[in-house]
């Protein structure tokens, strides 16, 4: 097939999940190398404009691991881990803060902005929209393999969502961009996990998609293949046999909680690969894994 022609395929490819998802809702969580990587970034950016321009309404939420450690280091304020776990105390939620909030918000705001898209940056102490309560104790496996408590600090667990103020956004036809921080019942901040702040904004606007991008392909067989589609039943099966383990169980888990309360598809996609967003959404074959919760068809 000659390329303009290859070309026009693709987007008659496209046309019915274009027609399907117009006036919808899509989360998409942002993080990993995606962010970092300057091409990666300015893609994703294009990305998220050409979705609100055929009439999908994206809600962006982001991460910033490596920002904030890099910010720690240059403030010279010491790390401090238990049993491999950082501990975020007063000093470390304060750049937390500031960088999430701040320098990583405004950054994609400007990106988006630049291509186009009416991106908006908040977080969820803005109209006190996601709150949270403390999590006292989380369990880590220490260097000798031993399973230890740990307080994590000012890290929250998310209770609640109102959806008010990101469906108001949307409705006035802007992109919202949220870092993931929360208040507790105090005001106070807390640092909150990106995917489980977006499965939580995914499951209170009731979205069709939640999308969270990550540094590998999406959930693998026992033998290292990728599964491009699980039943919610399927992928607690795999969790409780230990095919899905390490870092890919929580995100499982976040995903099937929004599956649970009525996002239509949860998709684990490699954000290191070029337009893997709409790759996912806008083709046949797809790119990662999607997560329903009826047993996928065909």
């Amino acid at each position: 097939m000659d390329q303009p022609a290859s070309k026009a395929a693709i987007l008659h490819e496209a046309l019915p999940y274009i027609r399907r998802f117009h006036h919808r809702i899509f989360v998409v969580k942002y993080g990993g190398h995606a962010m970092v990587d300057a091409e990666l970034a300015a893609s994703f950016a294009k990305d998220v404009c050409l979705l609100r321009y055929v009439g999908v309404h994206v809600v962006v939420v982001h991460g910033g691991g490596p920002q904030i450690t890099q910010t720690l280091d240059r403030f010279g304020i010491q790390s401090n881990f238990q049993a491999g776990l950082r501990v975020t105390d007063d000093a470390t939620m304060d750049v937390v803060e500031m960088v999430l909030a701040g320098s990583v918000n405004s950054n994609i705001v400007g990106s988006i902005s630049n291509e186009g898209g009416r991106a908006v940056g908040l977080s969820g102490k803005d109209d006190g929209f996601i709150r949270a309560e403390r999590r006292t104790e989380v369990d880590v496996r220490a260097p000798d393999g031993a399973h230890v408590k740990v307080d994590p600090g000012r890290v929250g667990e998310v209770s609640s969502v109102d959806p008010t103020l990101i469906r108001t956004l949307i409705d006035q036809g802007f992109i919202p961009v949220v870092a993931p921080i929360a208040v507790d019942q105090e005001g106070r901040a807390l640092n909150v996990n990106a995917d489980e702040a977006a499965s939580a904004i995914a499951s209170a606007l009731s979205a069709a998609k939640l999308v969270l991008m990550t540094d590998v392909h999406g959930v693998k067989d026992r033998d290292g293949e990728l599964m491009t589609s699980l039943s919610a039943s399927r992928a607690e099966a795999l969790i409780d046999t230990g095919v899905i383990d390490g870092g890919m169980i929580p995100k499982v888990r976040y995903a099937l909680s929004a599956v649970g309360a009525g996002v239509e598809k949860v998709h684990i996609i490699d954000g290191r690969r070029r337009h893997a967003l709409l790759l996912e959404i806008f083709t046949d074959s797809g790119v990662g894994t999607e997560i329903q919760r009826e047993a996928p068809h065909g």
